[in-house]
């Protein structure tokens, strides 16, 4: 990979001339290069990485992953039923991998009922869906590379008589 996607894989808010400096290249040809990527759609946004652990509150959302075994279309694949599944507002993230399942969402609601009703009512009914999977994400350590810090948790030992 291109040493200027490597660093803004890792800081996507390091500055150009930061990144000219890091690469020893000038900085017409890093803001250059970084058009070009966004054009061609290498780069296709940035985001910041949350831990939403610690901004918990009364609209925190539930987040599920969800496992979907699918039957694929004739000439297409699995492309268009994946295509289908993703444009529901519910599903942040959908992946196709290898082993029994053929789909991995992450799913996103306002508590645990609308993440089933999702999969009940919107997703289990679908005429190429020949099974699901979910699983509840209770807590996150680690994503994108970055270490997640927690709360730190009563370390006090309870006293009983």
């Amino acid at each position: 990979m291109d040493e200027i996607l490597e660093i803004l894989s890792k800081d996507a808010r390091i500055t150009p001339e930061e990144i000219a400096k890091l690469t020893r290249r000038s900085l017409a040809s890093v803001k250059q290069a970084i058009r070009k990527y966004e054009k061609d759609g290498v780069i296709v946004g940035y985001k910041a990485v949350i831990n939403r652990e610690l901004i918990k509150d009364e609209d925190s959302e539930v987040r599920a992953l969800i496992e979907v075994n699918i039957v694929p279309q004739k000439d297409v694949g699995f492309d268009k039923i994946a295509e289908r599944i993703y444009q529901f507002p519910e599903v942040s993230n959908c992946l196709l991998i290898s082993g029994t399942y053929d789909l991995l969402l992450i799913v996103e609601g306002k508590n645990i009922h609308t993440v089933s009703r999702f999969v009940s009512e919107k997703l289990s009914p679908m005429e190429n869906v020949r099974g699901t999977v979910t699983h509840f994400m209770l807590k996150k350590y680690k994503e994108d590379g970055v270490i997640l810090k927690h709360k730190e948790e009563n370390k006090r030992i309870a006293i009983s008589y």
